[in-house]
């Protein structure tokens, strides 16, 4: 309204925690019938089956972190998201392993805390090793003995720096990893950075009491 540009104003440092994120975070008992649809999903779902995941899901008073606040605000929204995210993450064809490094390199790319913060967490319970996380993180290709995994690796770099994949990679893709989970793929980045998009504009970085992800510097060329 304005006139002001977002993107023309000096790159924010860290993004704040919850407490100062753009939308409150909503009690658990506050909840109408189709918000707590929502919340039941998100937390009796396969996120919490083997028991509390390694990142902040809630607080101590129950209120979600996260993507999963901004889920309860539009439950005709937040429920199938939270169902889209379930299914990227527990019902497709790929490794766990193959999984987080194609998340974490959305992650990386778009430089979002939580994402990075909670899917770290999650990579390295899958053996992710530290050298491996280091170069996810800087936007590295990782040393990846297994080819899959390279694979994976190039595919999601290149969908999300350009949104597409060269006819080469596409080729490789198909062939290495089949046609369902390359529609996965493709689908699994999408999803990540729209999750991106809502976590910068809600504010919302990792929890209280944690360090945010230590990003490289920014190129100075504009690129996230």
């Amino acid at each position: 309204m304005s006139g002001e540009r977002v993107n023309d104003r000096p790159r924010p440092g860290p993004v704040p925690g919850p407490s100062s994120a753009r939308l409150p975070l909503l009690l658990p008992g506050t909840l109408s019938d189709e918000q707590r649809a929502v919340y039941e999903a998100v937390t009796g779902g396969p996120r919490t089956s083997g028991g509390p995941p390694p990142y902040g899901l809630a607080d101590d008073s129950g209120r979600l972190l996260g993507p999963f606040n901004a889920m309860l605000y539009s439950p005709a929204v937040g429920l199938p998201l939270q169902d889209l995210g379930a299914a990227l993450r527990f019902r497709t064809a790929f490794t766990k392993r193959e999984r987080e490094i194609a998340t974490l390199v959305v992650a990386a790319h778009v430089r979002s805390d939580y994402e990075w913060y909670a899917h770290e967490r999650i990579g390295r319970g899958h053996g992710l090793t530290d050298a491996e996380l280091d170069a996810l993180r800087e936007g590295r290709a990782p040393m990846l003995a297994d080819v899959r995994e390279r694979v994976v690796h190039e595919a999601a770099r290149q969908l999300a720096a350009e949104g597409d994949l060269a006819d080469a990679v596409f080729t490789e893709a198909a062939a290495t990893l089949g046609r369902t989970a390359l529609v996965e793929l493709v689908t699994l980045v999408g999803y990540y950075k729209a999750l991106a998009v809502q976590l910068r504009v809600f504010r919302v970085g990792v929890p209280d009491g944690e360090a945010p992800p230590a990003w490289p510097p920014a190129p100075e060329d504009g690129h996230e």
